[in-house]
């Protein structure tokens, strides 16, 4: 009988935008930070950053970051270990 079980959901937000520095992760203009996109999962979030920080390898400035909202909305919450 196969697994049916619902997979764990970990939601990750993909956002970026232009910097003030590389020292810093201060974003320019948050009026033109981009939102990529909302994720089930690490492995789909990771594949959509990769994507957009590849376009935009030119500018230095430019960052996109992962965001972990799974432990922002459960701060208590481990993700269960892949069987």
């Amino acid at each position: 009988m196969p697994d049916t079980a619902p997979q764990q959901q970990l939601l990750h937000l993909v956002i970026g935008g232009e910097l003030v520095d590389l020292e810093q992760n201060t974003f320019k203009n948050l009026d033109d930070v981009e939102i990529v996109g909302l994720y089930p999962s690490y492995a789909s979030a990771y594949a959509a950053w990769k994507s957009k920080a590849q376009q935009t390898v030119d500018n230095a400035h430019m960052r996109y970051f992962i965001v972990h909202l799974h432990r922002l909305l459960d701060p208590g919450q481990e993700p269960k270990p892949a069987r």
